[in-house]
């Protein structure tokens, strides 16, 4: 046991240890408050008294959540001994998260956005206080669980830090070899003698690589056999990189170097979100300091995508969910653009639903006008544009997984295992991406096929009102009231447009029919969809990988531990061989899985998907012309009408002339077929203006359903 004045803690407990100290988990003798001690060893007192100093002042000057915090500054007793009273951060430190086989591939992209906007705070109160860190890697960002259960990191160890202003520059070199900037890199590596300085950006070559390998799981920068091994590559990697590229890679021992300027497609950041962070990434690995952005523009890009807003949009066509990063107070004319940039979908041909309900969007309006979203509750973009499905792009796991050497060889069998096991969590990622993007797809072509139904028919009831109308139009037997009265035939004009009333008729009629038909096939369709959602629903295989990656963490954690001894006895290296040959037949059923239940059935339903966006576009296509024919039907029945009723209103007015001109006008029972032809003719001629006012109704609501254009001709 070892203490202070108010602090006490057992070496056991250990939490870290660098060159000139280290670090143990320790509790407040009166209140038991567990804490973080940094105990500074011998080597640390040979450093000038300055330096010794500079980390307890720095940690002073600071007060941020972002910032490890510092209680006191006490001595053992006896050894006087000075040591650091910090934060304790009990979840560890961004490496550890990293180091879990479940991040091999990067973090999550929620987890993601915690970590950047947290080493953006923290780095933007280091400079409002004018200091510059010198060791930024995921080792120094510790981690901790806040109340509401979520991840906050902290910069920590600032026994490299100094207060440097913008302007100023220094020439001591601190730092993580893999995370220095190449200038420091040059010297403190390679023992390389030159002259140059370094300024406050230095930090932001280490942030970048920070960030690469939150993203990604690697390092950006790495040599055949790593960058401990060939340290000469890797600084020629660092120094030659080409502008805009992100990463550098040797495959081959002396082979070529292979540069990248996007992410790995194992990345599991959206596209959206690494459309943000690699223009951002490109600036500030930026070898030539004179290049490199400032941290005045670095605070103002990595702002710009923390204060952004996530739509989420599944492309039926294109069936991929994407993450489009939009401001709430851009309008929705930039959103559609956004779309289009990584759907390649114009927004003339952008239609959406959310909840099954049509989602009209207005350009002119203000984004926050779009439905809130989530992965599971995306926007559905469905487009008429003649496409091919291509569906998600991924790497297959089963590419990545390390082979067991025959030997026992604890750390070489750990490493394996580490790496079979991050194989394994990125096929279980991939497999619930693809399952989701299967239940999607289905759930929202079946929204697509509600709206097709709906318009189906309130079409039809618009085209069987207008058959209504004009059956009742062509039956004029009411309008003949005895001797004396023409019959509607006989009326001058009017057999001509009965004839074409009745072919507008027969017009009317077949649409009825082609709709009733397409209804019909649309229900055909739903149902269909309906079992296959079930079956998705019912699906499996997260449930079986799991079970297996449940197993191999067992085995795994038990190689964690035996590499830290000496060796294994007989009883354990056997128990040990035979832990090697059930994780790699749990590795073969997990990747079997995957491939034959996931995968393959992901590639099935893109086949059918592909075959049913073109039965659906065929069927709107048909829609239109039907909606088409009915509204062209409707504006002639409407012109028809019109004129008929011209015919009735000139036989009326000739028989109010007739009756007025009746040798007779005192009479005072007149002719009853005078009589009773003037009430007829007004009835009848209100009916026929009711029904063209009826039609014209007609067409306006035809117009509305045959809004949606054709497929364009490609």
């Amino acid at each position: 046991m070892q203490s202070t004045a108010n602090y006490l803690w057992h070496t056991d407990d250990l939490l870290g240890q660098g060159a000139t100290a280290t670090v143990y988990k320790a509790r407040n003798k009166k209140s038991g408050e567990v804490v973080a001690v940094k105990v500074f060893n011998t080597a640390s007192y040979r450093r000038p008294q300055e330096v010794q100093v500079r980390e307890f002042e720095v940690l002073r000057k600071l007060n941020h959540e972002n910032i490890v915090r510092l209680f006191a500054v006490e001595e053992m007793g006896g050894s006087g001994q000075k040591v650091l009273v910090m934060e304790y951060c009990p979840s560890g430190s961004l490496l550890s998260v990293l180091e879990d086989p479940e991040n091999t591939f990067g973090l999550p992209e929620q987890e993601f956005l915690v970590v950047l906007h947290c080493v953006v705070a923290g780095m933007n109160h280091l400079r409002e206080n004018g200091i510059v860190h010198r060791d930024i890697k995921p080792g120094n960002i510790m981690r901790l669980i806040g109340e509401e259960g979520q991840s906050i990191y902290k910069l920590s160890d600032f026994g490299a830090a100094r207060e440097l202003d913008d302007d100023e520059k220094f020439v001591s070199v601190y730092g993580t070899e893999e995370y220095l900037h190449p200038d420091m890199y040059e010297r403190a590596v390679l023992r390389k003698p030159q002259k140059k300085a370094f300024g406050v950006t230095v930090d932001l070559w280490s942030i970048g690589v920070t960030l690469y390998h939150a993203a990604t799981g690697s390092l950006p920068f790495v040599p055949f056999g790593g960058p401990r091994r060939n340290k000469e590559i890797m600084f020629r990697i660092t120094t030659e990189k080409p502008a805009r590229a992100i990463s550098g890679t040797q495959r081959q021992e002396n082979g070529p170097l292979e540069w990248s300027y996007s992410l790995p497609i194992t990345c599991r950041l959206s596209m959206g979100l690494q459309n943000q962070l690699v223009p951002i990434l490109a600036n500030i690995l930026e070898v030539q300091q004179a290049k490199c952005w400032g941290f005045d523009q670095f605070f103002a890009e990595t702002s710009d995508i923390l204060q952004r807003v996530v739509v989420h949009v599944l492309s039926l066509s294109g069936a991929v969910l994407h993450h489009i990063y939009i401001h709430a107070h851009n309008t929705i004319a930039i959103f559609l653009e956004a779309v289009y940039e990584q759907t390649s979908v114009a927004p003339k041909h952008q239609e959406y639903l959310f909840e099954g309900h049509l989602c009209v969007l207005e350009p002119n309006l203000s984004a926050q006008h779009i439905a809130r979203t989530t992965a599971r509750s995306p926007l559905i973009l469905f487009s008429m544009a003649k496409e091919t499905p291509t569906g998600l792009s991924f790497r297959n796991p089963a590419l990545d997984v390390p082979k067991f050497i025959p030997k026992v060889d604890l750390q070489a069998d750990y490493s394996t295992a580490k790496g079979v096991l991050g194989a394994g969590y990125q096929a279980l990622w991939l497999a619930q991406v693809l399952l989701d993007g299967q239940e999607l797809m289905l759930r929202g072509l079946h929204w697509v096929l509600e709206v097709l139904q709906n318009t189906c028919q309130q079409t039809l009831e618009v085209t069987q009102t207008a058959l209504l109308f004009l059956s009742s139009s062509l039956d004029t037997k009411r309008f003949s009231s005895g001797p004396g009265m023409p019959e509607f035939q006989e009326l001058k004009g009017a057999t001509e447009l009965r004839s074409k009333l009745r072919a507008l008729a027969e017009v009317l009629s077949r649409c009825s029919g082609n709709i009733i038909e397409t209804q019909m096939s649309l229900r055909c369709l739903s149902s269909e969809l309906s079992k296959n959602r079930d079956q998705v629903l019912k699906d499996r295989s997260i449930q079986q990988i799991q079970h297996c990656l449940d197993k191999m963490h067992l085995i795994y954690k038990q190689f964690k531990k035996s590499r830290m001894k000496a060796g294994l006895s007989y009883n354990e290296e056997q128990i040990h061989k035979l832990d090697k040959v059930n994780f790699s037949h749990l590795a073969k059923r997990l990747l079997q899985v995957f491939q034959e239940q996931c995968v393959q059935k992901y590639q099935a339903s893109l086949v059918t998907h592909r075959k049913r966006i073109r039965e659906v576009q065929k069927t709107r296509n048909h829609m239109h012309l039907i909606g088409g024919s009915v509204a062209t039907c409707n504006t002639e029945a409407q012109e028809t009408q019109e004129s008929l009723s011209k015919i009735f209103d000139q036989l009326l007015q000739d028989r109010t002339q007739e009756a007025q001109a009746s040798p007779y006008p005192m009479t005072p029972h007149p002719s009853p077929a005078l009589k009773d032809l003037v009430p007829h003719m007004q009835e009848l001629c209100n009916e026929m203006k009711l029904l063209a006012f009826d039609l014209q109704d007609n067409n306006r609501l035809i117009e509305r359903l045959s809004r949606v254009p054709p497929a364009p001709d490609v």
